[in-house]
């Protein structure tokens, strides 16, 4: 109906893009045109899943540089691993100011950096080259996430007082690739790696709608940090075979449990609490994501696996491992819970859709690379806190030239 279309450009062809470019599906006003892997096999498969999704007639692109200077790509969502932010980054702006119609967005995945001055530096780049900016981070997104939150600060906190404890879990058995594992490529462990959902998630369901994040400011961090399977010897010597010799968690292990309550200040005074707990060493069904609020007289959970849809599967059917039923699914029998639409449940549509709008129409994404510095600077307080067995005060000092000893591959987990 004559509407604009954004031609978007994906840098990344991982399990993460696959995931996105499943929810564009539901998306209207945009198109992927482009896809950029450094391994060109991948990057075809994904240009070709797009195509199959009818999201639009993407092709593999040679490098970050062609597909920037592509007229019709228009905004670029950066998807790569952890490790080459900095590097897709720095050519993708360079690319752009020579464009001579500027990109009209970059979204960037969570977390936005491995370290404090690397998502500095994230920040300082968007910004000299003057492009609109998203921070992502899907679950702020999830319609339960939405809806909960909705309801609780318009029949609850309205009524009795505004919620004052938030608790946001996220759990697995452990992620995909081998870098994810090593704590000097992906910037630590499990909190890292997902802490970053958990953390922004409580202060989300704090915060009343429609108020910025900053009328609920986090005042201190406590956190624990531990290795309870994956350094075990017999999982170590099974993970070194599923991800290969550069994963070994006898001498090099990350953490793959961590915890933090983060207490907050709000803008009337009064005091918030959020807890967030977060696991690669979960045995269950597969992923799960659950969260709570409490307020005066009224509370709210939510849990991933409480579907409305299972399956029984007896021992008697065989079948390959996989992940049709539920992401990081951990069984192929027994009654196991279906999550259909695990696309727009876990947020990724309605993280796509806000980030398409805005950048369309120019409006002020809802999360930004600002905000995507400051859950950095929670996690790497968080980190320094669990180093130091205490309570950090924030803003903690020196975070900008913190590195957790788990990137540094210095860390060893306690035994006692």
């Amino acid at each position: 109906m004559g509407k604009d279309v954004l031609g978007i450009g994906i840098v990344g062809s991982g399990f993460i893009t696959r995931f996105h470019l499943q929810s564009f599906v539901a998306v209207r006003d945009a198109e992927i045109r482009g896809i950029w892997s450094p391994n060109s096999k991948h990057a075809a498969e994904a240009a070709a899943l797009a195509r199959s999704l009818d999201v639009g007639e993407a092709t593999a692109r040679a490098s970050i540089t062609e597909m920037v200077a592509d007229p019709r790509i228009e905004a670029i969502w950066l998807l790569g691993p952890n490790h080459t932010r900095i590097e897709n980054m720095e050519e993708i702006v360079a690319a752009a100011a020579k464009r001579s119609v500027p990109l009209k967005g970059i979204a960037c995945e969570k977390p936005l950096a491995r370290n404090v001055a690397e998502a500095k530096r994230m920040v300082r780049m968007v910004k000299q080259a003057k492009i609109p900016h998203g921070y992502m981070e899907d679950q702020i997104f999830s319609p339960a996430i939405e809806a909960g939150r909705n309801i609780v600060w318009a029949r609850g906190a309205a009524s009795a007082g505004r919620p004052y404890l938030a608790r946001a879990t996220e759990e697995h058995s452990g992620p995909h690739k081998p870098w994810f594992w090593m704590g000097e490529l992906q910037g630590g462990g499990v909190l890292n790696d997902m802490m970053c959902h958990s953390v922004l998630v409580v202060r989300h369901l704090l915060t009343k709608p429609g108020a910025s994040y900053s009328s609920v400011r986090p005042v201190s961090i406590t956190a624990h940090i531990a290795s309870l399977k994956w350094s075990r010897p017999e999982y170590a010597r099974q993970l070194a075979k599923s991800m290969g010799k550069g994963v070994n968690y006898l001498t090099q292990p990350s953490e793959d449990f961590a915890s933090a309550t983060v207490e907050f200040e709000t803008d009337t005074g009064t005091i918030a609490i959020g807890e967030v707990t977060t696991s690669w060493s979960f045995v269950g069904a597969g992923l799960r994501l659950s969260a709570e609020v409490l307020g005066p007289e009224y509370s709210m959970s939510f849990n991933s696996l409480d579907t409305n849809l299972k399956v029984f599967l007896s021992r008697e059917l065989h079948g390959n491992q996989s992940e049709d039923l539920v992401e990081k699914q951990n069984a192929e029998s027994g009654l196991m819970p279906v999550l259909a639409g695990e696309a727009a449940a876990y947020g990724y549509e309605g993280e796509n859709r806000h980030f398409v709008r805005a950048f369309l129409q120019g409006t002020r994404p809802a999360l930004t690379f600002e905000d995507g510095l400051e859950v950095v600077e929670l996690l790497m307080a968080a980190y320094k806190s669990a180093e130091l067995r205490r309570t950090v005060p924030l803003p903690a000092r020196g975070l900008e030239s913190f590195k957790p000893l788990v990137a540094q591959g210095k860390w060893r987990p306690r035994k006692k």
